[in-house]
């Protein structure tokens, strides 16, 4: 994992904090390791705190599972709101430890108004998502942390990856969200990273937009109609039903963004996210609107 200098121009800063990880999820863009480096993060973090411009609008925490470091996530985010106190801070987690209502309040008091955590909803089937995130616990965990960060008024974005295991339940899992998780701030439907366990996990896992674009188009439309904001991040517009456009974000980040030749001659190119640099495999469809 490369620490890059925090950049106010950028629109992915974010500090990497553990590798280490309870979830094994079946596409992991970042394979979890059991080495003990939570400190040498720490310093090296630190540091780009303290060097970073006041006026950064986002910073992000992310790993591994950020939450896995315990109370020296707190100290995290003290240390970014006495050197950045106007900065939202962004915690990506799968949620799990949220299921401690004492630790999710000690959350709130250290991150303030400005704090959002991503959490990923594999499927809105118990089993179906104990098998992609690698956890037997992982579902009710999850469900019992959604609602203790709700209970804090700490800003939900709920993540659904898409892959070929929960693809043809997006309607379905959008239907969930309205019954159950009313809640959340938002939802972020996500195309896949074609990197790390989803390497590894090709043959059960990886799906082409073009494969899910009606499920995809079906949930995001449900989502906006009962009034539960929603965006489509890392897939391409030209891979999109058009009455879906608008949903969608400028989601990858800017160091790992890949446009291709064809890409130039495209009209809504700099509305588009692109494809990821980092992917081994690049999405199939690909062609200038």
């Amino acid at each position: 994992m490369i620490h890059r200098a925090l950049n106010i121009e950028s629109n992915d800063n974010s500090l990497f904090v553990t590798a280490q990880c309870n979830n094994k999820c079946v596409m992991c863009c970042q394979p979890p390791t059991q080495c003990d480096d939570i400190e040498k993060y720490f310093i090296q973090n630190i540091e780009l705190i303290k060097s970073a411009p006041k006026g950064l609008k986002n910073i992000g925490i992310t790993g591994g599972e950020p939450t896995l470091l315990g109370d020296k996530l707190f100290e995290y985010i003290r240390i970014i709101r006495e050197y950045l106190p106007d900065t939202s801070i962004h915690i990506l987690s799968n949620g799990r430890i949220f299921k401690d209502a004492d630790y999710t309040h000690k959350l709130k008091d250290a991150g303030g108004e400005k704090l959002f955590v991503g959490v990923p909803l594999h499927s809105d089937f118990i089993n179906d998502h104990n098998h992609i995130a690698g956890a037997e616990s992982a579902y009710e965990e999850t469900i019992t942390g959604l609602y203790n960060l709700a209970s804090e008024e700490i800003c939900i974005e709920l993540r659904i990856v898409i892959n070929a295991l929960n693809y043809s339940r997006l309607p379905q899992m959008a239907k969930f969200i309205f019954k159950n998780l009313t809640f959340v701030s938002w939802v972020a439907l996500m195309g896949m990273e074609h990197i790390g366990y989803a390497i590894k996990n090709q043959s059960t896992i990886w799906i082409e937009p073009e494969q899910y674009s009606t499920q995809l188009s079906d949930a995001t439309l449900y989502l906006s109609q009962v009034g539960i904001p929603v965006s489509i991040y890392n897939v391409p517009l030209c891979l999109l039903d058009k009455r879906i456009h608008k949903y969608a974000c400028q989601s990858i980040s800017d160091w790992k963004t890949l446009y291709l030749d064809e890409c130039d001659k495209c009209s809504v190119r700099s509305d588009c996210c692109g494809l990821f640099a980092t992917s081994h495999r690049i999405f199939k469809g690909i062609k200038a609107l």
